[in-house]
């Protein structure tokens, strides 16, 4: 059966990855919630030191990995880099003496060790003793009841100092505000796909991609579809085109549906020039340690999806479909209102409707995407059903997608 491994980033306070946590991916979804955990976890180790490459998996940095009660007593970590993995202890595994000399011995070789969906249960007395030998300790902000957190949080800052904090299931940046304020250093979550109104900024640009498009443009005949797929695969410079047209008094009515259609209406040789002087006079933009990587992987994740499945069902025109997913989390990158974003491009008002919330016939492309993106298995059954879609199709679209966006950062 091909698996391959899902990957979830971890951030500091200041939004920089620092970690990733490895999760379980099966070729057939309907497989993955019986799957037994200790083959789980192995494959999730084998396909990403062994077949995927740690350097492709990793990007250089740790990962958190769920290890059940039998591996932790197992050999299994005589064959890993400490450096690389932190492990992550699983909150049904009995907080024991055992546990805890278990727990020494591999801090004794290197390793990180970190408590997963940690509650404390005041008739355990062993916790002063394994504390000493642990680094993070995750909560779960979304389930966790506030009254059982703080018990943990109190704890931790007055007796272990030295544990990290990480606050999972993150999904509002009200939840990062205040899971900060309460002393957490490390958060995983969903909260930078959230819509959020903040300061403005600009979308970071891909020079390398600047200067493919206009390679392609300096062919005698330039071949339109072609210039069309380089810029789509630059949501920054498919922002900026997009402005480009909505300033000009001449067509500032006319409505887009698609990179093709903007280009068409700009002209070759006016596309020439501009791209050349978006290319010359772009500063580097510091990319908050792989914050802003991680929302254009989404994004152009989602275009993707969203393109194949208009294709695959013959909708009459599949780059509004892509334009969607791709603009997607527009508000996050630029962090702004999504309304006064959207009266700045464009866009067609299909595109426009299904962004800000509407049904439309776009709608239902864009939810399967997101769930895809997120591995929500529960959803994914109920909405792929309704695109017509088995586990096979869903796996391979996945595949396809995160392949395609992996190739444009």
């Amino acid at each position: 059966m091909e698996i391959f491994v899902g990957r979830q980033p971890i951030l500091n306070v200041k939004k920089e990855v620092i970690a990733y946590e490895l999760l379980y991916r099966s070729k057939d979804l309907n497989e993955f919630p019986n799957i037994d955990s200790d083959t789980a976890t192995v494959k999730v180790l084998v396909n990403t030191l062994l077949l995927f490459g740690a350097e492709r998996v990793m990007k250089e940095k740790p990962v958190f990995v769920n290890f059940t009660e039998n591996l932790l007593y197992s050999s299994i970590f005589d064959w890993l880099e400490p450096t690389q993995i932190i492990i992550e202890i699983l909150e049904d595994i009995p907080i024991t003496k055992k546990l805890t000399a278990r727990v020494r011995r591999l801090k004794e070789k290197g390793f990180q060790i970190a408590l997963d969906d940690f509650i404390l249960n005041e008739q355990i007395e062993e916790y002063d003793e394994l504390f000493q030998y642990v680094d993070y300790i995750k909560i779960d902000f979304l389930l966790s009841p506030m009254e059982e957190r703080h018990k943990v949080e109190r704890k931790v800052k007055m007796n272990f100092p030295h544990i990290q904090l990480l606050a999972e299931k993150v999904e509002t940046y009200d939840d990062f505000n205040i899971a900060k304020n309460l002393g957490y250093t490390l958060f995983q979550g969903y909260f930078f796909e959230k819509p959020q109104t903040l300061a403005g900024t600009s979308i970071p640009s891909n020079t390398i991609q600047y200067l493919n498009t206009l390679v392609l443009l300096n062919d005698e005949e330039p071949d339109v579809q072609l210039v069309a797929e380089s810029i789509e695969n630059d949501l920054s410079l498919t922002y900026k085109l997009l402005q480009t047209i909505n300033i000009t008094t001449v067509q500032s009515k006319s409505k887009i549906q698609s990179v093709r259609q903007a280009i068409m209406m700009i002209g070759i040789p006016n596309l020439r020039k501009w791209i050349y002087f978006i290319a010359m006079s772009e500063q580097h933009f510091g990319d908050s340690g792989g914050f802003y990587e991680e929302i254009m992987r989404s994004s152009f994740f989602r275009a993707k999806v969203c393109e194949l499945l208009a294709n695959r069902h013959h909708k009459q025109n599949p780059s509004e479909y892509f334009l969607t997913g791709m603009f997607s989390l527009i508000d996050t990158l630029l962090r702004s209102n999504l309304e006064e974003i959207l009266q700045k491009l464009p866009l067609s008002n299909n595109v426009i409707h299904t962004l800000l919330g509407h049904q439309t016939d776009i709608t239902l492309y864009l939810q399967f995407s997101i769930t895809l993106s997120k591995l929500e298995w529960d959803k994914l059954e109920e909405i792929g059903a309704a695109l017509g879609l088995d586990a096979y199709e869903m796996d391979d679209l996945y595949n396809e997608a995160l392949t395609w966006a992996e190739k444009l950062l």
